[in-house]
This record gives structure tokens, sequence and C-alpha cells, in this order.
């Protein structure tokens, strides 16, 4: 006799409901990524590195047009609720401490990948993109570069490219915020 197994998907809120019931504490390495709870990679001193560098190039670059936020959850769709390395949104007067950033407060989304390339080229690439995520940038650790996903369409970025070590570029939303992959990566 065949057993009918189906997966529960999870809402952002039950995700949250649980982090406050103390299912899930506050230190836990997990992020919601269409209803599953799933565990993210362990972060090294290379990853913590760059993040680091990105918050204050980006703290002096954007300045009072943007809020850096490092590694704290977005509210993508009621099923997905990832927490990004760094995220620079749309100021807002209570710096998001009422409700969590979503999709249009979003100017530009990062992620450090070392070991979750694969996972950030694909799965977080198209969820960004199906969100109509402006602009999501994965540094690439491990070849040394900055991959570039601008215009989102029909669930899929259509511009992605590996951005030259010292060609100037800006994101799409904050042109005056102009970097090169030789300043994120040091």
């Amino acid at each position: 006799m065949a057993v009918e197994v189906s997966r529960r998907r999870f809402t952002a809120d039950e995700y949250q409901a649980m982090g406050r019931a103390g299912i899930l504490r506050e230190d836990d390495r997990v992020e919601l990524i269409d209803g599953e709870v799933l565990a993210m990679s362990p972060i090294g001193p290379p990853h913590t590195g760059t993040v680091n560098r990105l918050t204050r190039l980006f703290s002096v670059r954007v300045g009072e047009t943007a809020i850096v936020q490092v590694q704290l959850p977005v509210r993508l769709d009621p099923h997905s609720e990832p927490q990004p390395d760094l995220v620079l949104l749309k100021p807002r007067a209570d710096f998001y401490g009422t409700a969590a950033a979503a999709p249009d407060d979003i100017l530009l989304a990062v992620e450090v990948a070392q070991s979750s390339l694969a996972y950030d080229r694909g799965i977080k690439a198209d969820l960004y993109a199906r969100r109509n995520v402006a602009e999501y940038w994965i540094v690439d650790l491990v070849h040394g570069t900055v991959i570039r996903h601008i215009d989102p369409a029909g669930g899929r970025y259509r511009q992605v490219a590996v951005v030259p070590p010292d060609e100037p570029f800006a994101p799409v939303l904050l042109p005056d915020c102009v970097v090169t992959t030789r300043d994120i990566l040091g």
C-alpha cells in the first residue's frame, strides 16, 4: 500500500510565529523560500569580510538616499522571506521597524556566494526576478566577480552579466552610487 506524502508550505506569518514561539531561535541560520524553511550555509571569514566591506561601502556612498540592511528578512510574498546578505531599501521613517521590506522597497539585493553560488544563481535569482526586484547582485567569492542581474520580466532577469573588475557601475535605482568589483572585493 502506497502512502501519499505531501509537503506543508508555511506562510511568512507562520514562519515568524515559529520564531516568536522559540521553535526557530534568533541565531538559527534559516530562511523561508517558497514555503519551505531552509538551512543556510555557515558564514566563514571571507564571507564576513565581504559583507562588512559592502556595509561600509554602501553606508558611505548612499548616505540618506537608502537604508542599508544587512542579513535581515525581506517579505517577498506570503511564502518567501529570505535574508539577503545586504539590501538597499527605500528610505522609510520607521526604518522598517513596523513591517518587513517588500519587493517595491528593494533598490538592490546582494548575496555573497562561496558555497552557495549555484543556489544564488538559480533559486534566489528566480525568486527575486519573480517578485520584480529591480536589481540583484551576486558577489562570487570563488571566482572574484560580481554577477549583475537587472531588468526582471516574466520571472527571469533579462540582463545578467559579470562586471569587469575595474569597470565603474551603479545600481539602476541609485545611479550616483558608483562602485567597482575591486571596491567590493578589496
